[in-house]
């Protein structure tokens, strides 16, 4: 895989030590885990967002392996060079169609990383053609939160404000609390690193193809199970934030549609797009970019942001879904928090 020198928010660092203890982000190095194939990677499977399907193992073999596993960057060597624009770089499945030691979703899976280290960014790799595996951030909270397990039912729009704020986060709307919401203050902690409130973890997204689309798909999405502040004595962890940054280049025709609870904040080329706020069973809204695409201020071609925050909030259901066809050109990107 094809590594830039930035992902263009200009508050990224591209840590390999980072990288390193975060095995399944995307990007090729000597010093990486790469999902192209590192080593003799044998056949990758597929193609990624964006691309057709047919040449699944087109990552091929990549190259013998180096004392690190080195594949270079992303499978470049070997016969199968065309990895690359073939869109996936390949990424290595296991049994049940997933990456080795994912959970399986609905459809899809994901994987829970280390803890994730503060004050540092990192970017995923940015390629041609993004693979099926998207790196986030979950951060856990503990139920004596304000603003979790306190509020209780309904939808809301406009708990954040139309535009993402220049540290790359939602800005809270209102000067105090809403119906669903303490105030500013407890908002800016939910994806934030703040010691005692929250513990935030690496967390990878794989995405399935589903017809024309790529799908992850979970109706029990509880990926701190166990982990963080625990499940304080329910069956499930219940309590935090999910926070994906990425570019996509817009071609034209694309969608993006979420599906699940609770609120849900998506952002294209920094503009509010998708405004599911609230404690709420799932709900849907799409994306449509051509429709859009006057409003959000991108024209075909280029390569615009996306930036997508979820909360659960409370018991009893944790449900969330995407399908897409965004041609996704980075892995994920954790800004520098």
């Amino acid at each position: 895989m094809r590594r830039t020198a930035s992902a263009g928010s200009g508050q990224v660092v591209a840590t390999m030590a980072l990288l390193a203890a975060a095995p399944l982000a995307c990007g090729g190095s000597a010093t990486e885990t790469d999902l192209g194939g590192s080593g003799a990677a044998g056949a990758a499977a597929g193609a990624g967002f964006g691309a057709a399907a047919g040449a699944a193992g087109s990552a091929g073999t990549a190259g013998a392996a180096g004392a690190a596993g080195a594949a270079g960057s992303a499978g470049a060597a070997g016969a199968a060079g065309a990895a690359g624009s073939a869109g996936a770089g390949g990424v290595i499945l296991g049994d049940g169609g997933l990456p080795p030691d994912f959970t399986p979703a609905d459809l899809g899976g994901w994987r829970l990383g280390p803890r994730v280290p503060p004050d540092h960014g990192i970017d995923g790799g940015s390629l041609d053609r993004c693979g099926s595996i998207l790196l986030g951030i979950v951060r856990d909270f503990q139920d004596t939160h304000p603003d979790f397990e306190h509020y209780c039912c309904g939808g809301l729009k406009g708990i954040v404000g139309p535009d993402l704020g220049a540290d790359l986060k939602p800005v809270y709307a209102s000067s105090g609390g809403t119906t669903y919401s303490t105030g500013p203050n407890e908002f800016n902690q939910w994806y934030r690193d703040v010691d005692g409130v929250n513990m935030a973890y690496f967390l990878y997204l794989f995405f399935q193809q589903n017809g024309p689309v790529y799908t992850f798909a979970s109706s029990a999405f509880f990926p701190l199970d166990g982990t963080g502040f625990g499940n304080q004595g329910r069956n499930h962890d219940f309590h935090f934030t999910t926070e994906i940054h990425t570019e996509f280049k817009y071609n034209g025709g694309e969608t993006f549609t979420f599906t699940g609870d609770d609120d849900v904040f998506a952002y294209v080329n920094r503009k509010l797009a998708i405004d599911l706020g609230g404690v709420h069973p799932a709900e849907s809204e799409q994306i449509d970019l051509d429709a859009k695409a006057q409003e959000l201020g991108i024209q075909k071609g280029n390569v615009y942001p996306f930036d997508l925050f979820h909360a659960e909030r409370h018991t009893t259901e944790s449900n969330f879904r995407v399908d897409t066809d965004f041609d996704f050109t980075s892995c994920g990107i954790i800004p520098i928090r």
